[in-house]
């Protein structure tokens, strides 16, 4: 038993490995595409947060490798394969409610994160990424990690789901960690301006986040930031298109698509 949740917990790391270095791989590329020399002079901060991010997959691997394994063996979740177990309908219900509950727990763990004291042990490491790019998605500290890591874990345990949705739960996850930090907008106007962006959340949002600290911290919504008045509206990325521009010697046309300030360098505001 003991060899198979082993097995289990190291195969789960190495798919959580394997999907960061690709979507994060794939949305680097897109940028050197897109915005040339955006990244320009970001080589050493790209491998930190490689390192932070692949050992962040072992924090994450180890506890999905486990239910995983008690998934198959025991039943221990609320995971099931046949699509008519509940009603059709449950299927999109199921998604937003993991989504919206994923939502709340990373709203106030991170709001708990940029406490002073925490912020200093862990949350820093992430914030260390200025600006950050589509490789910090995963870039934490191991107690950061941790908080991230139990979310879905919990939510198998208590809440039913057919496995097809948990997958699309885990890419929304997973795309929207890494566009969130990109440095510009890979989504739609629609989706970061107008009604719709006023609910969602997208890199604009969450580069506010990382110009001013104690602001935006939610990872799909702006539910809680509204709710909570911790939301200032969109940031914008021209002043970081315009430095990385004049890092690469080049005329950047496109710095204002997505809009103003670029990260600061200023100190922690605890929430």
């Amino acid at each position: 038993m003991l060899i198979a949740i082993t097995l289990s917990a190291l195969a789960m790391t190495l798919i959580v490995g394997v999907r960061y270095l690709i979507v994060s791989g794939a949305f680097a590329a897109a940028t050197r595409v897109r915005h040339p020399g955006l990244y320009t002079g970001l080589d050493a901060q790209m491998r930190r947060e490689v390192a932070w991010s692949l050992a962040s997959a072992a924090i994450y691997g180890i506890p999905a490798g486990v239910l995983a394994w008690g998934w198959k063996a025991h039943g221990w979740t609320r995971i099931y394969e046949d699509v008519h177990a509940f009603p059709l309908w449950y299927l999109p219900v199921s998604v937003g409610i993991y989504l919206f509950l994923h939502d709340t727990w990373f709203y106030w763990t991170h709001r708990w994160m940029h406490r002073p004291a925490v912020f200093r042990a862990a949350h820093a490491v992430h914030h260390a990424s200025r600006p950050p790019t589509a490789w910090a998605a995963m870039a934490f500290h191991p107690l950061e990690a941790v908080t991230g890591a139990v979310a879905i874990p919990l939510l198998v345990l208590a809440i039913p789901i057919h496995v097809g949705a948990l997958g699309f739960v885990l890419a929304v996850m997973t795309v929207m960690g890494v566009t969130n930090h990109m440095g510009w907008e890979v989504f739609p106007r629609f989706m970061w301006r107008g009604p719709l962006g006023g609910w969602l959340i997208t890199a604009s949002h969450h580069q506010r986040h990382h110009e001013q600290y104690g602001c935006n911290y939610g990872l799909y919504f702006r539910f809680w930031d509204r709710l909570c008045g911790t939301d200032r509206g969109i940031g914008d990325f021209a002043r970081t298109h315009a430095r990385a521009a004049a890092r690469h010697g080049v005329a950047d046309d496109r710095a204002a698509a997505g809009g103003g300030a670029g990260p600061r360098r200023g100190a922690d505001r605890a929430a």
